[in-house]
């Protein structure tokens, strides 16, 4: 007699939802999004804003000058251009370093600063660290630079440079903190994009404030005197017993003048002048620029430019390494009639 199996019974399905929980790990942690810490954001808006400063007040300052004493502007369409290209790229690297080497390092005193005191990081703080770490600054780059040139600068030029570079970073290291909450907290807009074309704004209502001024002849564009040779003869003088006789047929007399000789350390040292020499007229496009002046028995081999106007009219040259802004300058005497 045999004896018949009984059927195995059919297994119930799983719900898939039950069988992707069975087959993860027990100790799987939960899924989290990451969190923006608003540093590249607070980057940016910070390089935005220094970006924006500096060519506001270079503008500014180009408009001033221009008014003022100089030696030229360049000319060209091409050499304007480069020259210009050069100062924007100049201009992005220098934000970038000093968002990167002063602002950022604020922003992070100003945050830890205010956790610890279990406070939150508001704008007060921001500036505090920041007049805190432009201090800090002055005193590192102050103390190179004293290194450097083993002397010690004006006093009171350590506490105007502090003052000075505490109003330019301040209202980076707001834009800077700004952006970062914004990002922290995933709101939409860019403080960098604001900060932009609220500067550029800026910009364009500082050029056209200074095209109005010369253009309605407000202000007027420094020229230099426009001299003839007959206005070059005569003494000139620095003002500290130095003179030199330009006679009319360009013989020159060199009385006390200070004639300033490389000395092999880096710095040009003035030794007195004295003797008699020959000048010319230095021309370009037939309009007088400068006086070539030579007098053998001291050395002294110079071309001056001239500036001041017609009525005070002076010539000078630069002392040092080009563009290092120290001149050597002589003023014409001038006889003024008894009244």
């Amino acid at each position: 007699m045999t004896q018949q199996a009984e059927p195995h019974p059919v297994a119930e399905e799983i719900p898939d939802e039950a069988a992707d929980a069975a087959s993860a790990p027990c100790c799987a942690a939960p899924h989290r999004t990451a969190r923006d810490d608003g540093f590249g954001a607070a980057f940016c808006a910070s390089m935005a804003a220094l970006c924006a400063e500096i060519v506001v007040a270079a503008t500014a300052g180009v408009l001033v000058l221009l008014s003022r004493e100089h030696d030229g502007l360049p000319k060209g369409p091409v050499l304007i251009a480069a020259v210009a290209l050069g100062a924007l790229l100049l201009t992005v690297l220098l934000s970038g370093f000093v968002t990167a080497a002063v602002v950022m390092p604020a922003l992070t005193l100003a945050r830890r600063t205010a956790h610890a005191r279990e406070r939150s990081a508001g704008a007060l703080w921001t500036a505090g660290a920041t007049t805190a770490v432009a201090a800090a600054a002055v005193v590192v780059f102050g103390g190179v630079a004293a290194l450097g040139s083993l002397s010690l600068a004006w006093p009171l030029s350590y506490p105007i440079w502090w003052g000075a570079l505490t109003a330019v970073l301040v209202p980076a290291a707001l834009a800077g903190r700004a952006a970062a909450r914004r990002a922290r907290e995933s709101r939409s807009g860019s403080v960098a994009r604001r900060v932009t074309r609220d500067g550029l704004l800026a910009w364009l209502v500082v050029g056209v404030l200074g095209a109005g001024a010369y253009g309605t002849g407000l202000v007027s564009v420094y020229e230099p005197p426009r001299l003839t040779k007959s206005d070059l003869a005569g003494t000139w003088t620095d003002g500290r017993g130095g003179t030199v006789k330009l006679d009319s047929d360009g013989n020159a007399i060199a009385e006390g003048l200070d004639n300033f000789i490389w000395d092999g350390t880096g710095k040009d040292r003035p030794k007195d002048c004295d003797g008699s020499g020959t000048w010319t007229p230095v021309k370009d496009g037939g309009r007088v620029q400068g006086v070539s002046m030579r007098i053998s028995s001291c050395e002294l081999s110079r071309d001056w430019s001239v500036i001041g106007t017609e009525k005070e009219p002076r010539i000078f040259h630069e002392i040092g390494k080009p563009g290092s802004g120290k001149r050597y300058v002589l003023t014409k005497m001038v006889k003024h009639r008894k009244k």
